[in-house]
């Protein structure tokens, strides 16, 4: 099942809970944002208690950390706001105290939130995959072309982690005062955003403020895009980020998924053939709603369809295109924007995010 689309949510309109599981010791509390129900795979907003102490040890699950607020010190050395932790499954960490409090984000990637008194790494850790880095200061933010297309300029990123067999991604990302961007896009992986500081907007969703969170599954519309006096994010994704850009804010999930089908098939059509089927081929590839929704102007193209008695159904469709006039600006090929919604995020976090995890 994986995790539900959650958003908007913003986590400054729930109250903290406490966490009573095994190890996480008195003074952790929690906020939910989001849960994997089969797996247990999570995303909390922490609160560190002054005085809070836990013992070195490990968690079962990879997870990751950014200190929002105040400080918190594994063993001897102190972190402060704005600190990145990737810390493999089995990584024993020091122990980890908080004199006056902190204010953290806390991802489990692979499992429910745990830890295991410990010095030592499990025996089956990748102890080389662990890092952590000042992020605010040490990094310095670059053009927002992680990815290809990309977005418009004003959008800077800060590469924090990258998984190179998923390629899913962590990373800082801010919008800069007045920024926007008019078209729409999805993605072919899930998407995960809480904001740092700052307000932006999106059509579908509205403003985005301090404490703001969505997790977007898979081919989800969202788009255009503004933010008045800017914002920072962490943003994360669960596989290769690739932006499929329109301007067709009606478009399903299923329509979406089937452009970008199409698009593989036309990259990579012998790829695409083997996995799609074992019997028999579609030489026309799967609808992709750009090139077969109605359009503005006079633009006639002939769809598969128009091919069904040809000498040559195989022909490509792109070279039988035929112009009576030029098609409006914003239509481009495989770097057109699009983009679907009709989902509305009704869930209650107020009690609902807690799935037997913890009780107060």
């Amino acid at each position: 099942m994986g995790r539900p689309h959650i958003e908007p949510f913003c986590d400054r309109d729930v109250h903290f809970k406490n966490m009573t599981l095994p190890g996480m010791g008195k003074g952790f509390r929690y906020k939910m944002l989001s849960l994997d129900n089969e797996t247990g795979a999570c995303s909390m907003t922490v609160q560190l208690d002054g005085g809070y102490k836990r013992p070195p040890g490990f968690s079962w699950s990879e997870y990751e950390l950014m200190v929002q607020e105040g400080e918190i010190q594994f063993g001897n050395k102190t972190y402060r706001r704005g600190h990145y932790f990737y810390v493999p499954a089995g990584y024993s960490m020091s122990s980890l105290k908080s004199k006056d409090g902190a204010l953290l984000l806390m991802m489990f990637n692979t499992g429910g939130p745990s830890h295991v008194s410990s010095r030592s790494h499990h025996q089956q850790c990748n102890p080389a995959l662990y890092h952590d880095v000042s992020s605010f200061d040490d990094i310095p933010w670059a053009g927002g072309g992680v990815t290809s297309p990309t977005v418009a300029s004003g959008c800077m990123v800060k590469l924090l982690n990258y998984n190179p067999n998923s390629m899913a991604l962590t990373f800082l990302y801010c919008m800069t005062p007045d920024f926007w961007q008019d078209n729409i896009s999805y993605h072919d992986c899930a998407e995960e955003s809480y904001h740092l500081w700052g307000t932006s907007w999106m059509m579908q969703f509205g403003e985005i403020p301090t404490g703001g969170y969505f997790w977007r599954p898979a081919y989800i519309n969202h788009g255009a895009f503004a933010s008045n006096l800017g914002c920072i994010a962490l943003g994360r994704t669960d596989s290769k980020l690739f932006n499929h850009f329109h301007y067709n804010p009606w478009t399903t999930p299923k329509e979406n998924q089937l452009r970008s089908a199409a698009r593989l098939q036309r990259r990579d059509p012998i790829l695409y053939n083997w996995m799609v089927s074992t019997s028999h081929n579609h030489p026309h590839g799967p609808e992709d709603f750009e090139r077969t929704m109605p359009l503005m102007g006079k633009r006639k193209i002939k769809t598969p369809d128009d091919f069904s008695n040809s000498d040559n159904p195989g022909h490509s469709f792109d070279r039988e295109m035929k112009y009576e006039e030029h098609a409006p600006e914003h239509i481009h090929d495989d770097d057109s924007h699009g983009h679907s919604h009709g989902h509305h995020h009704d869930h209650d976090h107020s009690d609902g995010h807690d799935h037997g995890h913890t009780h107060d």
